[in-house]
């Protein structure tokens, strides 16, 4: 059995349903070889989430006419692609009828959101949605006109979340139960649940999601909960890359990843996989698999518990998450305080920001970490107030936010225990002339993570990818050592 999950890309247009077609049929003639198994969730058409999230800002700002050139807009954008698949008059008028409930209970939402003036987490989360509610229901039906008996399912009745809108995380126990008793029964029955990804609902019912790109952590969560033999990606690039291709144009795929790296990849920038995916796989051992709609017999990624085909101890990737700020903290005074770093991390954790690494002297003279641009502002703040005595003391001498600054994360299985690698890295960037802001290895073996600025990523992720030859194959690479 398998979970197939189909991005943004891979059902924007005619074309790209016409692909998914392809895959879809030949997974299900695939699967019935042996078993019935095939479920499919999907993302939004391409573009779509952010019409809706943009359509339910303006409205909040007062502008009502936008929103309704984006009913129109949406409309004609799946209509056509049913128009180019579905023959059948009966099941066009149905898809029709479903598109246009959907469609008023956006205009609906936006009207409210304009009489408010104010768009909350809440009311977002049923706006953002709603892309998935309409391409679920269009790709089950397009399915069917084309000899698959594929059926729409709401994910909402499924997935029970937290009621955290805007970044809800499932609770597995409810969900598995939902999720057994709606979609084994169809699966047994040789049906294909298209389901639709992102979403989910409270336990009281109300629409959540589960943050963006969250479709892929959907497919992740429904696969645990049938236990499925593969949960496979579907998007628009042959697999995990070694580094972004459009800055580091000798980029390759990658066979095969660990959970831990792949985990690591996705949380430091790399756009394949939601950050969050591998952790249901992980808890059921369930292998992942990163493919390309567009080119499906090339064999993608794997992504699994053991990965001793690629070896461990050796740099797999290179990812960058770029809009940084690195905040400082620093005085003389410092050395020795107990609770100076608790105070500052409690502060932060006050505010809801996200610390994506964090960096101390071994002299206790400074504490550095990195945040989001967006949330730099009320960090700085933030520290400001809780450490006020202190600066006027001079204990604490600045709290500090340098801008413009990326997180430079080098991956690989075991790194931490190879000689070499680190010194690797800094000859890289050095012969690039490129300074290092701050560095951190923790427990992770997978990572070593660095602070460069901004205008010298580009070349940084080019000279640590041609160091290190990750344009070969790892299994190359390994033999030359």
């Amino acid at each position: 059995m398998i979970v197939m999950k189909f991005g943004g890309t891979s059902v924007g247009d005619v074309d790209a349903f016409s692909q998914v077609i392809t895959v879809v049929k030949r997974a299900v003639a695939e699967e019935a070889a042996t078993r019935p198994g095939v479920a499919v969730v999907t993302s939004a058409m391409g573009g779509v989430t952010n019409m809706l999230i943009e359509a339910a800002s303006r409205a909040a700002q007062g502008d009502e006419e936008y929103y309704k050139e984006v009913q129109d807009s949406l409309l004609l954008k799946h209509q056509f692609v049913a128009g180019r698949f579905i023959e059948d008059g009966g099941e066009r008028a149905a898809l029709s009828r479903l598109l246009d409930a959907r469609l008023h209970q956006f205009g609906r939402l936006c009207s409210s959101i304009a009489v408010l003036g104010e768009l909350t987490d809440r009311g977002l989360d049923v706006v953002s949605g709603l892309g998935e509610r309409m391409s679920a229901p269009l790709l089950a039906a397009v399915l069917r006109a084309q000899g698959v008996p594929a059926e729409f399912v709401d994910a909402g009745e499924l997935i029970v979340t937290d009621d955290v809108f805007g970044g809800a995380a499932p609770i597995m126990e409810q969900t598995e139960a939902r999720v057994r008793a709606r979609l084994i029964p169809m699966i047994d029955a040789g049906q294909v649940p298209v389901i639709t990804g992102f979403v989910g609902s409270t336990a009281s019912g109300v629409p959540s999601t589960l943050g963006r790109g969250g479709s892929d952590y959907s497919a992740a969560i429904i696969g645990a909960c049938l236990d499925v033999d593969e949960i496979q990606i579907w998007t628009d690039v042959n697999g995990v890359m070694t580094a972004d291709p459009r800055v580091v144009p000798d980029a390759r795929s990658i066979h095969e990843l660990s959970y831990e790296e792949v985990a690591e990849l996705a949380y430091y920038g790399a756009k394949v996989l939601h950050p969050k995916t591998a952790t249901p796989a992980v808890e059921k051992k369930i292998p992942l698999r990163v493919l390309n709609t567009f080119d499906p017999d090339y064999p993608g990624t794997r992504i699994m518990e053991s990965h001793d085909l690629e070896g461990t101890g050796m740099v797999k990737a290179i990812s960058a998450i770029r809009d940084m700020t690195m905040i400082t903290v620093s005085g003389r005074g410092m050395m020795g305080v107990p609770g100076i770093a608790a105070r500052t991390f409690g502060s932060v954790a006050l505010v809801d920001a996200n610390v994506l690494m964090i960096s101390q002297s071994s002299s206790e003279q400074s504490i550095c970490f990195v945040v989001p641009d967006s949330w730099a502002d009320t960090v700085l703040q933030a520290l400001e107030v809780e450490f006020e005595r202190e600066l006027g003391r001079h204990y604490i001498d600045r709290i500090e936010g340098k801008r413009d600054v990326v997180i430079l994360a080098v991956v690989g299985g075991g790194m931490r225990g190879t000689p070499g690698l680190a010194a690797g890295v800094f000859t890289a960037l050095g012969q690039a002339r490129i300074n290092v802001i701050a560095i951190a290895q923790g427990s992770s073996e997978a990572n070593i993570s660095l602070v460069i600025s901004e205008e010298e990523a580009a070349e940084a992720l080019r000279s640590i990818h041609r160091t290190f030859e990750l344009h070969k194959p790892t299994e190359e690479r390994m033999q030359a050592r």
